[in-house]
């Protein structure tokens, strides 16, 4: 397991190009994000450091604890910062754990563990809080989609050359949020969602297995 997590972090380590840290002879006891992540064994970590970056850092858990793949990523979230809840229509990031199940982008599939879906213009995430598809992705021409277009987002754009959907309000509850993304970085704030340097987040994604998490704080 061990020399599994090495090798990880050699290409991390190669590939990012962001400061980085091999795993270390003994495991990082006590991440930040202690225990409050359940049984994954992967994790994506993203502090805050100003009103609207953070610092992302990659772990792994072992037999021997929590090891770090990768550090010190510069990071894009939200403009208006990173805050307890989120809820439809105010661009801030939500603190707390999220699953990462799927991925998708406008690129093809970079390769990886999560189910992937290349998107097109006929690819909306529904954003319409009165719609009974709220906060999923739907596939239809702008004219026949029977959700409201104007409050949704339409997946073919050059942020989302590649995404992981980030598990915010996988409940649904209408008007609690939605579209909620690990995505690349135009380089500037995004609208709630996490975002690197496509490069970075390629890897990231060919590194992703199912089970994996987000943790974020300030």
């Amino acid at each position: 397991m061990r020399r599994l997590v090495v090798g990880l972090c050699a290409v991390l380590c190669v590939i990012i190009g962001a400061p980085v840290i091999a795993p270390s002879a003994e495991a990082v006891v006590e991440p930040w994000f202690g225990n409050a992540v359940g049984n994954a064994t992967q994790v994506v970590s993203v502090v805050g450091v100003g009103h609207s970056t953070a610092k992302i850092d990659v772990y792994q858990r072992t037999a021997a604890g929590w090891e770090p793949v990768a550090a010190g990523i510069p990071a894009h979230v939200g403009s208006g910062g990173i805050t307890p809840q989120s809820r439809e229509g105010v661009p801030t990031t939500p603190m707390g754990v999220y699953t990462l199940d799927s991925a998708f982008g406008t690129a093809p599939n970079p390769g990886g563990g999560l189910p992937y879906v290349q998107v097109g213009s006929d690819h909306w995430w529904d954003s319409d809080s009165n719609s009974p598809t709220y906060n999923t992705m739907q596939v239809c021409k702008k004219a026949q989609c029977p959700f409201n277009t104007a409050v949704s987002e339409n997946l073919n754009i050059p942020q989302y050359r590649h995404a992981v959907v980030i598990g915010v309000n996988k409940a649904r509850v209408p008007g609690a949020s939605s579209a909620y993304f690990f995505h690349t970085t135009d380089g500037g704030p995004t609208a709630g969602c996490v975002a690197i340097d496509d490069a970075t987040l390629v890897k990231i994604i060919g590194w992703l297995r199912p089970g994996a998490v987000m943790a974020i704080a300030k």
